[in-house]
């Protein structure tokens, strides 16, 4: 069995809102108008959220270049 999720309210609020998006949009489109769409379908439902928020990366050691600084 597993444990409870241990944000069991806000996981489902996030998962609604995923499922909305895919009801809308269906597959087929980029990771960016995914996250576009989903932006804004958490904003519309009073979630808030951090897009492509800067974390700092390191690989044995040095730093590295964060994932959106590639883009």
């Amino acid at each position: 069995m597993n444990p409870p999720l241990l944000y069991a309210d806000e996981t489902f609020l996030i998962h609604s809102a995923l499922f909305e998006v895919y009801r809308e949009k269906g597959c087929g489109f980029t990771e960016l108008i995914y996250q576009e769409c989903l932006e804004t379908e958490l904003a519309l439902q009073g979630i808030p959220y951090d897009a492509q928020r800067q974390i700092p990366l390191t690989y044995k050691g040095p730093s590295c270049a964060t994932p959106s600084s590639r883009m």
